[in-house]
């Protein structure tokens, strides 16, 4: 009886016969990288790539794409970073020259020499546009094409628009931001001034170069009463390039951060606190392969596909000087979202919602899928 029952246990229990299931276990890595992409795409649109380089520039490259990645590597881009280097030496030099025994002018824990008056102002101010042009060329753009929009107002836009006596000339240019290469063309166009970080101050060679320009030095991630001072001292320099024909202009990005040129975001009304007629210019890059526009993807990866494309393209449409009404004068929001409704316009963008807070969330959550893969 104990060795019959030693035989049952000994018999391992039939199995039942497993069901057949052609479903997978789990999604490939791939397919849901694709879905959350495109997720991410539909809600922060106006950061999205669309050039062959694909997401973050990091998408899969056809053969004839990475050949041609190869040769400009070793034959082209040697020769632009030479060339570029060249002319930001040569103008440092100019500045340096031009700015020495002079006193620069010091206020509100600003430093500049955009103040400078005589023959080393018109040095320092033709030098620099003709050597951001230059710059500009040898980054690929050889053309740009320029458009002027003629005011042609409507009856009711003349009865409710009215001008000053004395219009004088815009103190702000207001420009969509699509890239970093924004600033060359304005600095080769008008030679204005920037509003820029404070580090920028501190860098070599180029420090020196954004104090003959005017900049005014912000700390961007700082929320306290400084930054009122900041936006004070931005309002009297718009005031007095109304003013003054002599003083620099003011230029400004109010948007904040950049997009991929296809989209407008809400505008910061620091612009508009000073009740000046502003300027607006809308900056247009048509591309083939890469996009100059400087969206999502880092700048160590933009610049050395922008150095390694032969041509690019930069299309600049100026509209007229844009001279606020009397509401628009006591209502800088309704003054700076009137002048963006109009770039939209003119310029063939969506309006968009989002801001910077969004640029860095949909960065993050690429930054998360691609370490995913």
């Amino acid at each position: 009886m104990e060795s019959e029952l030693q035989e049952i246990n000994l018999k391992p229990p039939k199995q039942p016969d497993p069901i057949p299931d052609d479903r997978p276990l789990l999604k490939s890595v791939t397919t849901i990288f694709a879905s959350d992409t495109d997720e991410l795409e539909k809600k922060f649109a106006a950061y999205v790539r669309r050039d062959v380089y694909g997401t973050m520039g990091r998408g899969e490259l056809p053969t004839k794409e990475k050949v041609l990645l190869g040769v400009a590597l070793v034959t082209l881009v040697p020769v632009r970073v030479v060339a570029a280097m060249t002319i930001l030496l040569l103008y440092y030099l100019i500045c340096k020259f031009c700015t020495l025994c002079s006193v620069p002018n010091r206020e509100d824990e600003q430093e500049d020499y955009a103040h400078m008056v005589g023959w080393r102002r018109i040095v320092v101010v033709q030098c620099g546009k003709a050597l951001a042009r230059l710059m500009l060329f040898i980054l690929g753009f050889y053309w740009i094409r320029h458009s002027y929009r003629v005011e042609n107002p409507t009856s009711n836009e003349k009865e409710n628009k009215v001008k000053p006596e004395e219009m004088g000339r815009p103190g702000v240019i207001i420009s969509n931001h699509v890239s970093y290469l924004d600033i060359l063309y304005h600095t080769s166009c008008s030679f204005p001034s920037f509003v820029a970080k404070r580090s920028v101050a501190k860098l070599p060679l180029v420090g020196l170069i954004s104090k003959c320009l005017g900049c005014i030095y912000v700390q961007r991630e700082s929320k306290t009463s400084d930054f009122k001072g900041v936006s004070a001292v931005v309002t009297e320099r718009i005031r007095e390039a109304h003013r003054n024909t002599s003083a620099p202009v003011m230029m400004l990005f109010p948007e904040g951060t950049t997009t991929n040129g296809e989209y407008l975001l809400p505008f910061k009304s620091g612009g508009f606190l000073a009740n000046a007629p502003v300027l607006p210019v809308i900056l247009n890059y048509h591309y083939q392969r890469f996009s100059p526009a400087w969206d999502s993807i880092s700048g160590v990866r933009h610049v050395i596909f922008l150095l390694c494309q032969f041509v690019n393209y930069m299309e600049v449409t100026e509209l007229p000087t844009y001279y606020p009404s009397q509401q628009e004068k006591d209502n800088p929001k309704l003054y700076a979202n009137n002048v963006r409704t109009l770039m939209a316009s003119e310029g063939n963008m969506i309006l968009s919602d989002i801001g910077l807070a969004e640029k860095r969330i949909y960065q993050a959550a690429l930054n998360g899928l691609f370490s995913q893969c």
